[in-house]
């Protein structure tokens, strides 16, 4: 059938599911989306990945539901990483020539397009992408992402959300729907029915205590204050948010001092003078109290680590979402990148 990614399969699934699907990427609440659209006409049966066996597998993919008789049974591997590398020649045969009496779904984190497995399930069945971040392989942009909050996340919930308040959702709290959908279901309380939750609704509610203390953190790193930074980056983990969110609350003021900084060196470069509020106005900050206080923190960051600021930013992301993406090691590269942005300028 095809390869789609999720907010496609959610946002208007196929007229016809497939025999086999395969459900993989790294973010869960799609995953467990589109499992759901997948499962919702029958039967449902789960196994976990990291128990079953094929030979525990073969007679319930061989039987049908004894008690839905309109609906495909849907027989689901949780966690199926293993199962699939595992049983790798046994679920090439079977996606070749599958039962018609049941729909069977992998979910897991992974599967390589470059496998025999992953081309028969998109060539002949529908494998779906459950990710968010951006991918054009996957068709996966930030206008659909955009899209598929405004439509589909903001209406489970009653809500009307505004493409510049899904942007503000996406920069303040990173790319994982979960923790999203979260945000949307509380500022839909904010609203009457048919009103639009809108950007500035979105900063007030959702930065909260948490935007307090990113502010805090990104305060201590700008003078020098590594103590401080860490510490008040203990209390955003112990409270439950990911590195790889904090992370985007963390850069964002960060990134534009760091524009700034690249704009006082192209003009330097061209020897042309420039004017520091003239380098934070080209970086977004325009506000007379906003540009004060950005002043003040490049001061304190001093040029050589301003310069170094934006290279730093895009590290730490890439590896957040590859080499680090793992519990313990993210934690510990969002620490490092705080000690590193935190380190106190040499006294002139």
């Amino acid at each position: 059938m095809a390869i789609l990614n999720a907010f496609e399969m959610l946002s208007k699934p196929p007229a016809e599911l497939p025999s086999v699907a395969a459900v993989f990427g790294p973010d869960t609440t799609l995953r467990t989306w589109v499992i759901s659209a997948l499962s919702s006409d029958g039967d449902v049966t789960s196994f976990d990945g990291e128990a079953v066996r094929w030979s525990d597998l073969r007679d319930d993919l061989a039987t049908a539901s004894l008690f839905d008789f309109d609906g495909k049974r849907t027989i689901i591997i949780r966690d199926a990483d293993k199962f699939v590398s595992n049983h790798r020649p046994e679920l090439e045969k079977y996606a070749a020539n599958p039962g018609e009496s049941n729909r069977f779904v992998m979910e897991m984190t992974t599967l390589a397009s470059n496998t025999k497995l992953y081309k028969a399930i998109a060539g002949d069945h529908l494998a779906v992408a459950c990710s968010a971040s951006t991918d054009k392989k996957l068709g996966i942009t930030a206008a659909n992402r955009r899209k598929f909050l405004c439509n589909y996340v903001a209406k489970r919930h009653g809500a009307t959300l505004s493409g510049e308040a899904a942007d503000a959702l996406i920069e303040m709290l990173g790319e994982e729907i979960g923790m999203i959908e979260t945000e949307i279901a509380k500022l839909a309380l904010y609203k009457p029915p048919g009103e639009t939750i809108d950007e500035p609704l979105v900063r007030e509610v959702v930065a909260g205590w948490q935007g307090k203390t990113v502010w805090q953190i990104t305060e201590a790193i700008a003078t020098g204050n590594a103590a401080e930074a860490l510490l008040q980056l203990d209390k955003l983990m112990s409270g439950g948010q990911r590195p790889i969110a904090l992370l985007p609350q963390i850069a964002w003021s960060l990134r534009r001092l760091g524009m700034a900084t690249a704009v006082v060196e192209h003009r330097e470069r061209e020897g042309r003078s420039v004017q520091l509020e003239d380098a934070l106005a080209s970086a977004g900050i325009h506000r007379p109290s906003d540009i004060q206080q950005s002043k003040a923190q490049l001061r304190g960051l001093g040029r050589a680590r301003g310069k170094q600021l934006l290279p730093w930013l895009l590290d730490a992301d890439l590896r957040l979402k590859g080499t680090h993406s793992a519990d313990g090691r993210d934690r510990f590269l969002l620490e490092h990148l705080v000690l590193r942005l935190a380190k106190a300028a040499p006294q002139k």
